[in-house]
This record gives structure tokens, C-alpha cells and sequence, in this order.
């Protein structure tokens, strides 16, 4: 086989051509061709030819810290006759999809931090459609939803009816970590609406992904999209915003890919708002408590009051049966009134993405209230952020379940508009 086709010279003579040739002229052709050798090693030397030399790409230095990848564990792998299958059995709780491509899972288990900041081990599932090799796939970040039991952790449920399972194969490589508290790191509190421990588990399992790719020669294009919904979109968010906050040139952004558009759903992205719809929830179904407490208040109800309240509040977000910790602090910081400590360690709204985002919510949610996207979508563009929308979920009611399977719909629909190499 011709390992170099493109650059076998023309002017090369065949071998029976060569016995036909005069000694004298044979040799002035050898020495000829010997020259224009010694030329062209000097031309690519000196970068001339006519052109740039085109160097070859930097070899992948593996992360040392977060974002370092442990293990990697291969999973299993899921054809399209499943995939298609588990849609159909979903029916209308599916998107509408068709699967392209068999799907090899793995879990991958990386370092990231804690609600403290402290390291920690973490695990995700990463989805590789199942295409010829050297072929190449956008990357894709889903984060998952708020749950309740670490059995349906991503990593805990590589099956054909996984969401990641699902978006991989339409092409995507797709990464969706567990979060801190499931998976590997079950037992640890979940960072539930922190900011800084939610972008991390992110943007560190993005960065294990990319490692896992460079050990296994899997190629990506260069596109990167983030996408959830509830939780998942609050996750989204803060990812986006860690990003763009470390800085295009920053190993961890450099190491996660080239962030195309960031699709999020519902997602209490100013928890504030989030928790002022809960508490008018409590107020609704809890006539005694909605007699003595009313948001700005909370601070100077007595102790026993107080811990009603919170409990109430616990009772909304998290079922009994649930077998994840969670950490409280939101919660806390909103029972003292203390609006600067939510800003400062919950909220994600209030800054300028550099990038699309398209935020989707519906109006009748009364488990993310539609404000929290119309807050963030106004403080975006006072900010200065052009590319940032908000899209109503039109199905009736638009409540928070009723919404999920049109979301993606949407948000499919608007990253498969963008994405390459599908």
C-alpha cells in the first residue's frame, strides 16, 4: 500500500523506463533527483515550499488536580435496536428521536471539590456513539435533574433509556456526571444549589472526558454544548458561567472544548425568586404557617417556627424515600434573610454570557417558578449579552413535568442546528 499517495513524485522513472536510459544520462537524472531531495528536506526545514509548515498538534498532557481522571470503567454497549425500543416504550414520554448509532458507556470516575472546596472523587457516565474510527463527534455536557435515589445517577443507569444513552446516539459524545453525593462520592452531601462545587463537577468531568479521549484516540470536532433541565439547567449555567469566568485560555476551558451554546430548562438560576414560589406553596397548603410567615420576615420568627418552616420546605423539595444527602445551606442562608450570602454562593443569573444561551421554562411551573428565567434573562441583557432568549414551553399546563419531553425537543432542535459531524 501507497502510505503517501498525494506526495509520490511525477517525475520519478519506473524501473523498465530506467534500463533504456544512457549511463551518462542515468546518471545526471540520479544526481538530479538526489538534489531536488536535498531542496525540498530544506524547503520543509525552513517552513518554505510555498506555504506554512503545518505543525502537529501538541501531544495531551493529562491534568493533575481537578479534573484528573481515576478510573475509567467500560460499562457496556447499547445498539439501536434497544435505544429505539426504550422510545417506544416511552412513548410520549420520549423525545422525538431516531437513534443512529450503538452506544459504548463508561463510567468515569475524576477528581473534582465538595460544598467546601475539598477534594473530591466523583463519577459520571460518558456515551461514545459507536462510529467508524477517526470519525469525529461534538461534545456534548448533559446535566441531569434533580434525584432523589443515587440508582438513577447517570453512571448507575447506563441503559437505553439513559438520556445521555439517548443523545449519543444521534452523534454526540456526551458526558453527564453523577454530581458530588452520587456514584462514586455517595455518602458525600449533594451541593444542591451551590454554585461554585455544581460548575466544577462540570467542567472537571468535561476535562476527565477529554483524557479519556486522548487515551482512547476517540476524536471530538472542537464543539462543545451544555445542556439540562432544572437542576440540570441551574448546573448548566453555573458551568457556563465557570468557563467563561477561568478564561478561554485557562487549562480547564482549553481541556473541556470550545463552547458553542449553553440550552437550559427551568432552572432556579436565582434562588432567591425560587424559594419565595416554594414558600407561598408552604403558605397555600399550611394555613397556620401562612398566618405568621411571609417572605423578609423569616429572620425574626422564633426558633420553633422557624424549624416548622424549614421542614416544610424540606418536605417540598426532597421525598421521604430519597437516599442522598443533601446539603441545606440555600435553605438556611434563605430562612436568615441573608439575600447576600444566596447571591453570593447560589445565584448564577447576574452576568454576561459571551456565547448563545436559550432558556426555556414554562409559565404554569410551580416547582421552578417562571420568573426565575425571566429574571435571568433581564439581568443578562443589562449586563450586555445580546445572544441570550427565553423560549415558553407551549403545552397546557406548562408545568415543570409537563415540560421536560418539550424541552428537548427544543433544545435538540437548537444544538442539532449548530452541531457538526453528527
Amino acid at each position: 500500500m501507497d502510505l503517501f499517495p498525494r506526495f509520490a513524485p511525477a517525475w520519478v522513472t519506473p524501473v523498465r523506463a530506467r534500463r533504456a536510459i544512457p549511463r551518462a544520462a542515468w546518471v545526471r537524472h540520479a544526481w538530479l533527483v538526489a538534489l531536488l531531495a536535498v531542496v525540498l528536506a530544506l524547503l520543509q526545514a525552513c517552513g518554505g515550499g510555498g506555504g506554512a509548515s503545518q505543525p502537529e498538534e501538541p501531544a495531551y498532557v493529562e491534568p493533575v488536580g481537578p479534573g484528573e481522571l481515576r478510573t475509567q470503567e467500560f460499562l457496556g454497549r447499547i445498539g439501536t435496536a434497544e435505544i429505539t425500543e426504550a422510545l417506544r416504550t416511552a412513548g410520549r414520554q420520549a423525545p422525538a428521536v431516531t437513534p443512529r448509532y450503538a452506544v459504548q458507556t463508561w463510567r468515569l470516575r475524576y477528581l473534582s471539590s465538595d460544598a467546601n472546596g475539598q477534594p473530591l472523587v466523583v463519577s459520571g457516565l460518558l456515551s461514545v456513539p459507536d462510529k467508524p474510527a477517526g470519525a469525529r463527534s461534538p461534545v456534548l455536557g448533559y446535566q441531569h435533574g434533580t434525584l432523589f435515589r443515587d440508582a438513577e445517577a447517570p453512571s448507575n443507569h447506563a441503559t437505553a433509556d439513559e438520556a445521555a444513552v439517548v443523545m449519543a446516539s444521534l452523534g454526540y459524545i456526551v458526558m453527564a456526571p453523577d454530581y458530588a453525593g452520587y456514584g462514586a462520592s455517595k455518602g458525600a452531601a449533594h451541593p444542591y444549589l451551590l454554585a461554585a462545587p455544581t460548575a466544577a463537577v462540570v467542567i472537571d468531568g468535561l476535562v476527565a472526558a477529554r483524557t479519556w479521549r486522548a487515551r482512547q484516540k476517540v476524536r471530538d470536532n472542537g464543539q462543545l454544548f451544555l445542556a439540562g433541565y432544572s437542576e440540570g439547567g441551574y448546573a448548566t449555567v453555573a458551568a457556563h458561567r465557570g468557563l467563561q469566568q477561568a478564561g478561554a485560555g485557562s487549562p480547564a476551558a482549553a481541556q473541556a472544548g470550545a463552547l458553542v451554546m449553553a440550552v437550559a430548562g427551568a432552572g432556579p438560576y436565582h434562588v432567591g425568586v425560587t424559594m419565595d414560589a416554594l414558600l407561598e406553596r408552604v403558605r397555600d397548603e399550611n394555613a397556620l404557617l401562612g398566618l405568621v410567615i411571609s417572605p423578609g420576615v423569616l429572620k425574626n420568627l422564633g426558633e420553633s417556627v422557624r424549624r416548622l418552616v424549614r421542614e416544610a420546605l424540606l418536605r417540598e423539595a426532597l421525598p421521604d424515600d430519597a437516599d442522598v444527602a443533601f446539603d441545606t445551606t440555600f435553605l438556611d442562608r434563605y430562612l436568615d434573610d441573608d439575600a447576600a450570602a444566596i447571591e453570593r454562593l447560589c445565584n448564577v443569573h447576574d452576568w454576561a454570557p459571551a456565547v448563545p444561551v436559550a432558556l426555556y421554562h414554562g409559565r404554569d411551573d410551580r416547582t421552578v417558578p417562571y420568573p426565575a428565567s425571566t429574571v435571568t434573562l433581564s439581568a443578562m441583557r443589562a449586563r450586555g449579552a445580546t445572544a441570550v432568549g427565553l423560549t415558553d414551553c407551549t403545552v397546557s399546563p406548562a408545568g415543570h413535568l409537563e415540560c421536560v419531553v418539550p424541552y428537548w425537543d427544543f433544545m435538540l432542535a437548537r444544538i442539532g442546528a449548530q452541531a457538526r459531524d453528527l
